[in-house]
């Protein structure tokens, strides 16, 4: 799509760094080597975010085998491709091929069982897949799924040079691949020259997360290093996130927000979102 140049969001009160995590090795589906950023201990301050990991190797044994068929219910997950093939197939009849750039979105809904194998035998497989959950209403809903290729994702440029991916929500007046109503993802892939700040405004009953994946990032007097998740402080007054680097990085925006009257750590009373499944 279109790469428009952008300038700055204005941020009065930006979101400080809470704390800083870092993933644990671990595998999945058929050994398929991988790093998982965001588990079980924080899905409910990071609500409605569910998993997030990260996968990136170019040894054909960590990730050849793939995830054969295996069940979801509940939730949708978001596979960002940065390099590599991946082939999708689920029990509803969907199947995609996620090649490098694309995006794979898949909602679980009342239950699908799918099948992510790799489609190429040798070379480097990297990207992320990120779990969301689904408010209550919603868990019973028909599985639906959608491949966005690279060049279908909306892009823009800022003034300050930042490369900016919408995958999910709005940056700077830019409306994502994919909106959400309740849970109000926004998912940002950033690419930061040297020097470069980016602004991003945030909702603050919306919780968020940064997690950099190559160089280093400053958040309020922070530093954040490559492959650590900094979750983002809930403060009734803060209005955004401001970020800045000294060297050329890459890293991703993710918040999200449980909804309306749905439980986050940030709002008072409402209800909690259902078991995933």
């Amino acid at each position: 799509m279109t790469n428009p140049t952008l300038g700055a969001e204005p941020i009065n009160h930006p979101r400080t760094v809470e704390r800083l995590v870092v993933g644990k090795a671990t595998s999945d589906g058929a050994g398929v080597k991988l790093t998982r950023v965001l588990a079980q201990p924080l899905q409910r301050r990071l609500d409605p975010f569910l998993m997030l990991d990260a996968f990136g190797s170019d040894h054909p044994e960590d990730y050849i085998a793939g995830f054969p068929d295996h069940p979801h219910r509940g939730f949708e997950t978001v596979t960002y491709m940065i390099a590599g093939r991946m082939r999708h197939r689920d029990s509803a009849g969907h199947e995609g091929l996620l090649e490098n750039g694309g995006v794979q979105w898949m909602t679980a809904g009342r239950g699908v069982i799918h099948s992510e194998i790799p489609q190429q035998e040798e070379g480097v497989m990297e990207g992320f897949q990120l779990w969301l959950n689904l408010p209550a209403r919603d868990k019973m809903t028909a599985p639906w799924y959608r491949d966005f290729a690279a060049a279908e994702l909306p892009r823009f440029v800022t003034d300050a040079g930042v490369a900016v991916t919408v995958i999910a929500g709005e940056s700077h007046g830019v409306a994502g691949a994919v909106t959400r109503e309740i849970t109000a993802p926004l998912y940002l892939d950033l690419h930061l020259p040297a020097g470069a700040r980016f602004t991003q405004p945030l909702p603050p009953g919306h919780n968020a997360f940064v997690y950099v994946y190559r160089g280093e990032v400053g958040i309020a007097g922070g530093k954040v290093p490559a492959q650590h998740l900094a979750i983002l402080a809930n403060d009734a007054r803060a209005d955004g996130v401001v970020a800045g680097i000294e060297e050329r990085l890459q890293y991703r925006v993710d918040r999200g927000h449980a909804g309306g009257d749905a439980y986050t750590n940030s709002c008072a009373g409402g209800r909690e979102y259902s078991t995933v499944h």
